[in-house]
């Protein structure tokens, strides 16, 4: 009976092993991603704090995620959408579901060249919106819109009948820039939603991950404690055993 008794500890001694094994790579997987999630952390937070800055001389250039779930609620009321990609990412997600709707090919420029492109492009419209993120906070944005308008409909524009004559040219002029910083003011607000966003993001990450090794490590020194007390016992059961 006291034979049987001293190998079941070695039995739960060598289980214990194997689990102290698994915890610590455990471990030291959790505190690998931890160690990424604090660097992203750190890159984020250094881009948000440029964006932030930048952010705040753009808004006087505004004159006046969701965005996708925008673009395709658009497409289902039955409006007729054209898609405008800044940035390789979005080029490559929508180019292969909706190639026929990129009449301009994305490209990277200031907002200047953007709002070119998309006036000499070819595509006829009287009106239409910009969707974008607009920064709130550190850890809100909300999608909004901003209106654009066609030459045409400036022309057109009741308030602009105040004037006795305006040149072509500088009615251009005039419809080419309010572009430009409307897309300036709408990069720039996404910009500052997106790195808000990433360093939150890798933030709750870092903060999960030190719960889980705190956790981890709690186990693992009760753990080790049991085998030790195991042996402890082993050691004292052979002692009284000689006796």
């Amino acid at each position: 009976g006291l034979s049987a008794w001293t190998l079941q500890p070695q039995w739960i001694q060598v289980l214990n092993m194997a689990t102290l094994k698994d915890i610590t790579r455990r471990l030291k997987s959790i505190k690998n991603i931890q160690k990424i999630t604090k660097s992203m952390k750190m890159v984020a937070a250094a881009k948000y704090a440029r964006a932030e800055r930048e952010l705040k001389p753009a808004r006087i250039y505004g004159l006046g995620s969701l965005m996708k779930s925008e673009v395709a609620t658009l497409t289902a009321a039955g409006k007729e959408v054209m898609l405008v990609g800044i940035g390789d990412k979005i080029r490559g997600i929508l180019y292969r579901t909706h190639s026929d709707q990129f009449l301009v090919p994305p490209t990277f420029g200031d907002a200047s060249v953007i709002a070119l492109e998309l006036l000499n492009s070819g595509y006829e419209f009287d009106e239409g919106s910009i969707i974008f993120n607009r920064f709130r906070s550190l850890i809100s944005y909300k999608t909004e819109e901003k209106p654009i308008f066609s030459l045409n409909t400036i022309a057109s524009a009741e308030s602009m009948s105040i004037y006795d004559d305006i040149d072509a040219d500088v009615l251009q002029n005039y419809q080419e820039y309010n572009l430009a910083n409307i897309i300036y003011y709408s990069l720039k607000e996404s910009s500052t939603s997106e790195q808000s966003a990433r360093m939150t993001a890798m933030d709750n990450a870092s903060k999960n991950a030190s719960e889980m090794i705190d956790k981890l490590t709690l186990t693992f020194n009760r753990t080790r404690q049991a085998v030790i007390t195991k042996e402890l016992i082993e050691i004292i059961s052979g002692a009284v055993a000689l006796d």
